[in-house]
């Protein structure tokens, strides 16, 4: 399967996550403790792997901040 890649604004993020997107914010725990958009899932960079990445639903689209 080929990856797609794609730079949105944020009126498309909202779009998206309206139609059930899931947005995947990639910062460190701690920034993301301090501030993250509202519904983000919380995957650090670091920590970002095939079992990591399983908690997501393969079904939707993933928006990665």
């Amino acid at each position: 399967m080929a990856e797609k890649v794609y730079e949105i604004d944020r009126d498309q993020v909202r779009s998206l996550m309206a139609k059930g997107a899931q947005l995947v914010e990639v910062l460190s725990s701690k920034a993301y403790n301090a501030i993250h958009l509202a519904g983000a899932k919380n995957i650090p960079l670091a920590g970002l792997n095939r079992e990591t990445a399983a908690q997501l639903r393969r079904n939707q689209r993933v928006i990665v901040y």
